[in-house]
């Protein structure tokens, strides 16, 4: 591995860039583009922004953990680098692919690597009509929003939401409500991870609702269609004893 060739991002925060500028000076860096594999310094938020940035590239990308929570990250070190590229476990994950229409007609596209949310943008309830692959499953679900997650993004907002944790290979996507008014008890679904999912704003006008891809935001929108981008895949790295299965079944027996 000493061989090839590492780019270097890293988060705007001091602890991230006191870390690439030790790390350049160590490996080098290469342009992202010439890379055999990206390090990502930060957070999960550096992870899925990186993730982003590569996509339709096939490159893998090694995340090591200068953020907060850094879920998708590995522990920090800078001994043996390459090596530890080399001989790290490979998990490969598919994006949600969401497409929009807003209330001006508009049509908007965009991927999410661990939700597509619907979130009400006033004081009042959005109120949404759900259909799983062309039959209406909820006719009308009063709350303060909806959100459909992968198994990777399954432990993030979706978690917070008091959806499941998926574990990788269970080829699930979680249908998630955000504080649900009507019906009161409903607490979402599973659904196949090749389903495709349509919400339909209802009283758009009156109870406006924002469509959100991982950080893409497009509001007052009628309508949303999502489904699995089978034909795109994304390569995270990760330590042996710290891959991305371990940590989720690790993450439903915490206290």
């Amino acid at each position: 591995m000493a061989s090839k060739k590492i780019a270097f991002v890293a988060s705007p925060h001091e602890e991230a860039q006191d870390a690439f500028s030790r790390l350049t000076h160590r490996y080098g860096n290469v342009d992202p583009a010439d890379a055999d594999a990206v390090v990502a310094l930060g957070g999960d938020g550096l992870m899925l922004q990186t993730l982003h940035g590569q996509l339709g590239t096939d490159r893998p990308i090694f995340g090591m953990n200068r953020g907060s929570v850094g879920f998708l990250m590995n522990d920090y070190s800078e001994e043996d680098l390459p090596a530890r590229i080399e001989a790290a476990e490979q998990t490969t994950i598919h994006p949600l692919r969401m497409r929009t229409e807003d209330e001006d007609g508009n049509l908007h596209e965009a991927l999410a690597i661990n939700e597509v949310s619907m979130l009400r943008e006033t004081y009042q309830a959005a109120k949404l009509r759900i259909s799983i692959d062309g039959k209406t499953r909820m006719e009308e679900l009063v709350c303060d929003g909806l959100l459909v997650a992968t198994p990777a993004g399954s432990t993030a907002y979706n978690l917070s939401a008091h959806g499941p944790i998926l574990p990788l290979g269970a080829q699930l996507l979680a249908l998630t409500p955000i504080s649900a008014f009507r019906p009161r008890r409903w607490r979402g679904a599973l659904l196949r991870h090749d389903a495709c999912v349509r919400i339909d704003v209802l009283e758009p006008g009156k109870r406006p609702v924002s469509a959100v891809a991982d950080h893409q935001e497009f509001r007052s929108v009628r309508c949303a269609h999502i489904e699995e981008a089978a034909n795109i895949s994304l390569h995270m790295l990760f330590d042996k004893d710290r891959n991305l299965d371990e940590r989720i079944i690790t993450e439903q027996f915490l206290p």
